[in-house]
């Protein structure tokens, strides 16, 4: 069902890229959304809950609710992660749908269609296009390709990570899509994704489950299991993990 809701979503967004859209702005002048989030999202909630009525669902645009509750099923949903690619004609954002039980990940379903690219996982291993996904097996961090992720805040967080890393891993790489760059992390793409901010579910979850699917390691800032509640998130192959984690500015 994550994926057939998350195809059903991005088929939605990829028939209205690059094509004359109303776009309006959110929390910040880059903080888009469009009637094509508005739309993916619906086709998303319609497709899940023709089969689960009595699920919850957590989604980033419209009506539905913004945090996961305990003890409960839900279905975590981002119709349009990387909006502001989407907006720009960048070829790289995802629709996102993952659903959770009690707290724990079960399956998750990232769909990029202007690079064909579908990662999907259960509860045993994770795909990248029906091929077997698996964590990169770089072991040292001056080789390492690291992704920061999420947005840019006006305290300069991002600045410090910037002046934090860059001296010590192999390059740096941004892609203005938390979905796209975790799951980069999850096939191998990228060693690393990291992010010093708290962080919406529909930008994590689906996420975090390819890559612990795919044999790597996310943790909050302090090395703690990772929770959609942590503040930041280090997600890596689980090689690089405690040096990056040493690197982070305080």
């Amino acid at each position: 069902m994550a994926v057939e809701a998350a195809r059903a979503g991005a088929d939605l967004a990829m028939e209205l890229f690059r094509t004359t859209l109303d776009v309006e702005t959110k929390e910040s002048a880059t903080d888009y959304v469009t009637e094509a989030d508005r739309g993916a999202q619906r086709r998303v909630v319609e497709r899940v809950t023709e089969q689960y009525p009595d699920d919850a669902i957590v989604g980033e645009e419209g009506d539905q609710r913004s945090t996961l509750r305990p003890g409960e099923t839900a279905w975590v949903i981002d119709p349009i992660d990387g909006t502001t690619n989407y907006v720009r004609g960048i070829p790289v954002w995802m629709t996102s749908v993952a659903a959770v039980e009690d707290g724990e990940t079960v399956a998750a379903a990232n769909v990029c269609p202007p690079l064909g690219i579908e990662y999907h996982a259960g509860t045993h291993g994770a795909t990248c296009d029906g091929e077997a996904a698996t964590v990169s097996d770089v072991d040292e961090l001056a080789s390492s390709l690291v992704g920061p992720t999420l947005r840019y805040d006006r305290e300069c967080t991002y600045a410090a990570l910037l002046d934090a890393i860059s001296p010590v891993v192999g390059d740096v790489r941004r892609f203005g899509s938390a979905q796209a760059t975790l799951s980069f992390v999850a096939d191998g793409r990228l060693d690393a994704a990291v992010g010093l901010l708290k962080a919406h579910p529909w930008d994590t979850v689906a996420g975090v489950h390819l890559i612990e699917r795919a044999g790597g390691r996310v943790t909050d800032l302090d090395g703690e299991p990772w929770t959609p509640d942590s503040e930041g998130i280090v997600a890596t192959n689980g090689e690089i993990h405690d040096a990056l984690l040493d690197a982070l500015p305080e």
